[in-house]
């Protein structure tokens, strides 16, 4: 269906600034990629959505479901969706390391994996789950779900909006009869 009030040769012209600068915001706070380029309205959305998600989810789960453990026992690959949500995952990474080094967590363990040594840390990771039940899981959920829609988040940020054409429109329709 084509739209009367717009020509066809009028183009819509987004500006994207940089767009790498624009992801990388974006990556780190979900939604300021947007704000960069000016597109308060839908960083807002992002912001919002991203960020409720992730924090109700951190929340389900007290707080211990956004680790980073890469120990071969333990390898915690949710992190790997977790960290799609930038600064507010970045905190287990510098615990991780501290714990490797064997060295204390900060903030009293805030987001460290578990610190006990190799064979205890399964009893420690147990006692989370016995602790949280089944919103351990849940809360893990939430945080990867969080970091993949700002990986999407991250895409519109770099490449733009998808603007379908009218003739792009036509085209897919079959036409009428069939």
């Amino acid at each position: 269906m084509s739209n009367p009030d717009r020509s066809d040769s009028e183009v819509i012209e987004i500006d994207l600034r940089n767009p790498a600068v624009a992801a990388l915001w974006a990556w780190l706070i979900p939604g300021a990629g947007h704000f960069y380029q000016r597109r308060i309205g839908k960083g807002l959305v992002f912001m919002i959505c991203v960020l409720s998600t992730y924090f109700f989810g951190f929340t389900l789960g007290g707080g211990k479901v956004v680790y980073a453990s890469f120990r071969s026992k333990d390898l915690r690959w949710q992190y790997v969706c977790q960290v799609g949500v930038g600064a507010a995952a970045l905190p287990a990474m510098v615990q991780s390391y501290r714990v490797k080094n064997n060295r204390p967590p900060l903030m009293d363990g805030f987001m460290a994996p578990p610190i006990k040594p190799e064979p205890e840390y399964k009893d420690e990771l147990a006692e989370w789950h016995e602790e949280y039940h089944v919103f351990f899981e849940l809360g893990t959920l939430y945080t990867m779900v969080a970091g993949l829609l700002n990986v999407l988040a991250i895409y519109d940020a770099y490449a733009g909006p998808m603007i379908i054409s009218d003739e792009e429109e036509t085209r897919e329709k079959p036409p009428p009869g069939d």
